[in-house]
């Protein structure tokens, strides 16, 4: 057995292994079968075929070469307060719509809350998708504001967008919170607990704008030019609420429409039901169903103040003055809430109607005046 160790083992192929071979055949088949689609090259957005309207945005392209291969498209958007091309910095990211068969897309349904928004479209075919269109900026300025709790009745809860009556003026629930606090209390309160009831304090000192029985608040941006609009809606069961304008200068106990400085739609709905155009302590009572969504077109330059109902379009009222002063919008609640919209371009119906009104002399009215 010894002998059979030493023997030397040679394998009987070579290093190259070229007696043997590998068959590729179906390989080569299948490759030979295969399609390859081009990359698809980057649309080019008209500029001239975009639209901004109605708060919404429709984006047209078209490929620089006929591609019969391409299968859908995919637009992105942001939006900006800058003009030009996009910046790195304090942008916001990119939103996407997928799968797009035409070449065009509308947005719509918008909040216009930025200067600008940016745009680009790339096209896809099944296999893969290409590059980006260079991006275009399309304006989309409108007016944006909340309420100022700085200016409201201490009567009112206010948010940005939304504003109740409070009877109680906030007293229940600070001295609910104080109560919570009081029991049981030994010792240095805890940093978290004062915390709670110092905030409320300070603001109730410092929201002393109106007092009285005018239940008002303003808008935190003041108009001095332009064609703005925005909307309001009121509760269901709010009893009585105005809508409207007036200058900064408007007294802390004048209501809106009491005044030469104010100007306002008021709905009152306790004890005898009223709707009534207000100025200058005047009022023109309305003969039509209120509205549960009422819109507002101020036109500064042009010293016109319009209401319409924000559904149907249709004119309710219109104010024909000289704004000698900027001025901002008014809200005035009484035992219930009105929630606010703003971001609202001026809409296509209603730039309509003041071009039609305009042309037949402007709003006739007996409140028709001018504010010193």
């Amino acid at each position: 057995m010894a002998a059979a160790f030493r023997l030397s083992l040679k394998p009987k192929t070579s290093d190259n292994m070229t007696h043997l071979m590998v068959d590729f055949s179906q390989e080569r088949q299948m490759i030979q079968t295969l399609k390859f689609l081009p990359v698809p090259k980057a649309p080019e957005i008209d500029l001239t075929d975009c639209i901004v309207a109605d708060n919404c945005v429709s984006v047209a392209w078209r490929m620089p070469d006929e591609d019969n291969k391409i299968d859908h498209y995919v637009m992105e958007y942001r939006k900006t307060h800058y003009d030009g091309l996009p910046r790195v910095k304090d942008e916001r990211c990119w939103e996407q719509i997928d799968h797009i068969k035409a070449t065009e897309y509308t947005l719509s349904g918008l909040k216009f809350d930025s200067k600008y928004m940016n745009f680009r479209v790339r096209a896809c075919n099944k296999a893969v998708a290409g590059e980006y269109s260079d991006p275009v900026t399309l304006e989309t300025k409108a007016l944006t504001f909340a309420f100022d709790s700085m200016s409201s009745h201490l009567n009112l809860k206010v948010e940005d967008s939304y504003i109740e009556w409070d009877p109680t003026g906030g007293k229940s629930q600070e001295n609910k919170v104080k109560g919570k606090e009081n029991k049981g209390r030994s010792g240095t309160p805890s940093p978290k607990r004062t915390s709670v009831t110092a905030r409320p304090a300070m603001m109730r000192g410092s929201r002393d704008r109106f007092t009285g029985e005018s239940y008002t608040v303003l808008g935190d941006t003041t108009i001095e030019s332009g064609q703005h609009y925005w909307e309001v809606k009121a509760q269901k069961d709010c009893k009585s609420y105005s809508v409207g304008i007036s200058y900064k200068s408007i007294g802390k106990f004048d209501q809106l429409g009491k005044t030469n400085t104010s100007w306002c739609l008021h709905v009152n709905n306790w004890l005898q039901a009223a709707f009534a155009a207000k100025h200058n302590n005047k009022a023109k009572a309305l003969e039509m169903p209120v509205p549960d969504r009422i819109g507002i077109y101020c036109d500064f330059d042009g010293g016109q103040l319009s209401f319409y109902n924000a559904n149907t379009k249709q004119l309710l009222y219109s104010f024909k003055s000289k704004f000698t002063q900027p001025i901002v919008p008014g809200f005035m609640v009484w035992c219930g809430g009105i929630t606010l919209y703003t971001g609202l371009q001026v809409p296509s119906a209603v730039k309509t109607l003041q071009k039609s009104e305009n042309g037949m002399g402007g709003s006739s009215n007996s409140l028709t005046s001018v504010a010193q």
